[in-house]
């Protein structure tokens, strides 16, 4: 059975993500790292989230990049502790360089969260979320 899963995204210079995700709070496993690529460790169970030039990305998948300023292929979720996370949160990215598309709010009545791209255009999204308040079926 597959012991970790990895998510790999495209970006045009390594060295600016880094110091974009380092700015927001992620941390790195150097153990990956290459002059074309770096690896966040995400989350208590470190979750890998590879950076690859585009060009080293291209040869992997054998398939032209997602223009992400025009559209999305997937949206990265993150979980946060608190609103005041999620709120803190979104200052850092936009302090950073990044873009909030979506302002910290409450969503569906049980979540909180916002959403940013980085510096490269991928979505992500920070969402806190209330259990005790998800409707019952």
């Amino acid at each position: 059975m597959t012991k970790q899963i990895w998510l790999n995204l495209p970006v045009k210079e390594v060295a600016k993500s880094k110091e974009f995700f380092a700015k927001i709070g992620f941390s790195f496993n150097e153990q990956y790292a290459t002059p074309q690529s770096t690896c966040l460790s995400v989350g208590a169970t470190n979750f890998a989230v590879m950076l690859f030039e585009e060009a080293i990305f291209e040869g992997f998948v054998q398939n032209k990049i997602t223009h992400t300023q025009s559209s999305s292929e997937v949206l990265i979720s993150i979980d946060a502790e608190s609103r005041e996370e999620v709120d803190e949160f979104a200052k850092k990215v936009e302090e950073a360089g990044g873009t909030v598309f979506s302002k910290p709010a409450e969503i569906q009545g049980w979540m909180y969260g916002c959403g940013f791209a980085d510096l490269d255009g991928h979505r992500w999204n920070m969402l806190y979320m209330d259990f005790s308040k998800v409707p019952k079926q």
